[in-house]
């Protein structure tokens, strides 16, 4: 899932190098946080939410085989 949210990250920003996703793992779900470059932050998040929206739903939809729920945090 972290290759798959890397991959969507680096398709929006300028800077793809700089795009991280690190892994939280509890017992409960687990959480992605994405972090960009400061100036690529609008790109993700977009207007009123709507990209950021559409990466989340995107991301859980792809997730339904795993056991717990997945969350993504924008950094």
């Amino acid at each position: 899932m972290k290759e798959f949210l890397e991959l969507i990250a680096k398709s929006l920003v300028d800077d793809p190098e700089k795009v991280t996703v690190e892994v939280v793992e509890t017992e409960r779900n687990i959480t992605l946080k994405l972090s960009v470059a400061e100036e690529d932050t609008g790109k993700v998040i977009g207007k009123e939410g709507r990209v950021a929206k559409a990466i989340r739903t995107v991301v859980r939809a792809a997730s339904r085989n795993i056991d717990k729920p997945v969350f993504v945090d924008i950094v």
